[in-house]
């Protein structure tokens, strides 16, 4: 049998499933996000890892205040 794999994002094998690192060092090399659009990407890749990160929504709270709709957009 197969010792382990990557599926999906995951590497799982018999110590149970963790993330994959070519996957993480992608997220980290980003550049900045210039409009919501991005932001709104950038979300979609970290709640994929959100299980792993802890406290991930109060982490990502200020990120999704800038997707309301009234709200500028300035990223600092």
């Amino acid at each position: 049998m197969v010792t382990h794999g990557i599926v999906l994002g995951y590497v799982i094998s018999h110590n149970g499933i963790k993330v994959d690192k070519a996957k993480t060092d992608l997220i980290v090399n980003l550049p900045p996000p210039t409009s919501v659009k991005v932001i709104r990407s950038f979300l979609g890749h970290a709640v994929f890892y959100s299980r792993f990160i802890k406290d991930f929504s109060r982490i990502a709270k200020p990120l999704t205040n800038m997707l309301a709709k009234d709200f500028p957009f300035h990223f600092s």
